[in-house]
């Protein structure tokens, strides 16, 4: 017997959509007081999971104002690039990233070789699984991802975690910028709206799912997501220690019924040995005394559990601060 599978109609995605960005919303959005230094915190773009999940941090942390002292301001920022430079220049105290841009500072590789390496990058936790994500118009023509070559693509802004991780995959795919036949760089808020207008022909994404951008393109027009497989998919898996085989679920975007492979990263949360062990240990306190405050704050976060955001083999060493938390707790031996 057939499995039925369900798939939201137009109107009903509209809703989702609607709901979504609810979510994504800052709802009272944290505001700590003015008279107190704020420990800066570096996201994303709004529509994007990192900036309600550094929301969500930040409201935690000043939940516990009157027993620490402790404020924070959550920063919109380009991604993981900008973010890690702004930390290096202390210009954030924390800041989410990708796993494999925070490897590469730590250890001062592309794109950051023109740098020394980033010894005093610390994580403080893991969060969120990041599938590469390809979306294409239903009457581009394409299907596989051997079929993006010749087309208008949006890879990105500089400095995004989503523009380095598709030069990355380029690389590994031998093309070059010029084998598409339009190149664009929009933001990832401008990019869904960019899909829908036949602008472009593709977009490409390095995010948590259900994801607000493509939940609108899925609602305003006709799109796919694209499976990214193949061998030289899988020698990237194979030979980086933060890449990892990803399936974005199916049923989560109209149109797009099946699950679809890919590989993906993991969102970092990640300081400096500038922050204070004392500070580390009450940030990362708070999120894990009040957890739920956490995973609730985007569906992406939702699986998430104090296991799985300190058993990951982190690649760059943690934080005092944290490290005391966890062995406090057990979470670590």
């Amino acid at each position: 017997m057939d499995r039925c599978r369900w798939t939201p109609g137009p109107r009903l995605g509209t809703l989702l959509v609607m709901l979504l960005l609810t979510v994504l919303a800052p709802m009272g959005l944290a505001q700590p007081p003015e008279d107190q230094e704020a420990i800066q915190i570096g996201t994303g773009s709004h529509d994007g999971v990192y900036f309600p999940a550094g929301n969500a941090i930040c409201r935690l942390l000043l939940r516990g104002f009157t027993e620490h002292g402790l404020r924070c301001q959550v920063l919109s920022t380009g991604g993981s690039v900008v973010n890690l430079g702004m930390l290096r220049n202390g210009e954030l105290d924390a800041a989410i990233v990708q796993s494999d841009w925070q490897y590469h500072a730590y250890q001062g590789t592309p794109p950051f070789e023109d740098q020394p390496p980033f010894e005093h990058l610390r994580t403080l936790f893991a969060l969120h699984d990041e599938p590469f994500t390809v979306l294409a118009r239903t009457d581009s023509g394409i299907d596989t991802l051997a079929d993006l070559p010749g087309k208008r693509v949006n890879i990105g802004n500089p400095g995004s975690g989503q523009r380095a991780t598709m030069e990355v995959l380029m690389e590994a795919l031998g093309w070059g910028l010029g084998d598409f036949v339009g190149l664009n760089e929009l933001p990832a808020g401008e990019q869904a709206q960019a899909l829908c207008d036949d602008e472009v022909d593709a977009i490409v994404f390095t995010v948590g799912h259900p994801n607000a951008s493509i939940l609108e393109s899925s609602t305003l027009c006709e799109v796919r997501l694209i499976p990214v497989e193949g061998p030289a998919v899988d020698s990237l898996v194979a030979s980086h220690p933060y890449y990892f085989e990803a399936e974005i679920p199916g049923g989560l975007y109209r149109g797009n019924p099946d699950p679809v492979p890919s590989f993906g990263v993991i969102g970092m949360f990640s300081t400096t040995t500038a922050l204070p062990e004392e500070e580390a240990y009450e940030v990362v306190k708070a999120v894990f005394e009040e957890f739920d405050g956490l995973r609730y704050a985007h569906p992406a976060l939702g699986r998430l559990t104090p296991q799985t955001m300190v058993s990951t083999e982190f690649a760059v060493p943690l934080h005092p601060g944290a490290e005391k938390y966890y062995r406090e707790k057990r979470l670590l031996r």
